[in-house]
């Protein structure tokens, strides 16, 4: 077994699946819950059309005192900041830290919060459905690209020094395949930011799966003018050439998710917050920044977060 020693905070559908994966690849893996509740371990169940997988893996909580070397963060991005903090007794100079959460700005955020660790960023197009609490149904495999985290203000990007990968990236893409180091992550991260724009608040707003925004012609035409204006903005923010073909990659997206609920719609109809604030709103940040208006996006935002309140 590698000496690396992973752990996952956030016992989602992505904290599980890479979880699972580290687990299964040999390397150790702990999940970070809130309360063990005096269980050394949980199961973790991967379902599949061919039958069930269960792992048993170690827990922890926070509170624990046994440093982390490796820690993968999978919480909304509004969690981001606050839960890694609440391990900041267990983290140190040496401590590689590797987000990946949905939006952008909490990388930032972390960094000029919790300084020390070494933070890396990361994105990804698997994915996973929640049947029951620690209990998975992978979606699809995907790429997964991981890059040293941007922790300047990003409202314009700025260049990014070429980083060498990491000594841990090794096994980590070995187990997690495939998996990209893009010593430039931040044109990754901007155009899953931008794809996201596009879908995820309009299928939450109408309640529909993302299939809809291309059968249905008002919503496709909606979708559209969001682009148009993503693409005008990321072009004044220095990641014109990410979003070069977006509106082919947006119908792609569409298409091969079509009887997909994005993550918004999911945590609509459960009632939950969303990530509104660091997808949209992050977007919109950086249009104000270079004065430019965005009124559709404006208006999703806006309405998403009426229904909200």
């Amino acid at each position: 077994m590698s000496a690396e020693h992973w752990h996952v905070l956030g016992g989602g559908a992505m904290g599980c699946l890479f979880a699972a994966a580290l687990h299964k690849a040999g390397l150790a893996t702990t999940l970070v819950v809130k309360q063990r509740n005096g269980l050394p371990q949980l199961t973790v169940t991967l379902e599949r059309d061919n039958g069930k997988v269960q792992l048993q893996l170690p827990v922890s909580e926070p509170a624990d005192s046994e440093p982390i070397s490796h820690l993968l963060v999978t919480t909304k991005a509004y969690d981001v900041c606050s839960a890694v903090q609440s391990l900041a007794h267990r983290l140190g100079e040496h401590s590689q830290v590797l987000l990946l959460a949905n939006g952008m700005g909490y990388a930032e955020q972390l960094c000029a919060a919790l300084p020390g660790p070494s933070y890396y960023s990361g994105t990804t197009t698997a994915g996973a459905y929640r049947v029951a609490p620690y209990h998975i149904r992978p979606a699809g495999a995907g790429l997964t690209c991981i890059g040293p985290a941007v922790a300047s203000n990003s409202r314009s990007r700025a260049h990014q020094p070429v980083a060498a990968e990491p000594r841990w990236f090794t096994t980590f893409s070995a187990a997690h395949h495939p998996c990209r180091w893009d010593p430039d992550i931040s044109k990754a991260l901007w155009l899953k930011l931008a794809i996201n724009c596009a879908i995820n608040p309009l299928t939450a707003l109408h309640r529909c799966k993302n299939g809809k925004l291309a059968t249905d012609p008002q919503l496709a035409e909606t979708v559209a003018k969001l682009c148009a204006e993503i693409m005008l903005v990321s072009a004044a923010a220095g990641y014109g050439e990410a979003v070069v073909a977006l509106q082919r990659d947006v119908r792609e997206v569409i298409a091969a998710t079509a009887e997909n609920q994005s993550s918004m719609l999911q945590d609509v109809l459960a009632g939950r917050r969303t990530e509104i604030d660091y997808i949209t709103g992050y977007f919109l940040n950086v249009a104000h920044h270079h004065g430019l208006a965005a009124p559709e996006n404006e208006a999703l935002f806006t309405r998403i977060l009426a229904h909200a309140d």
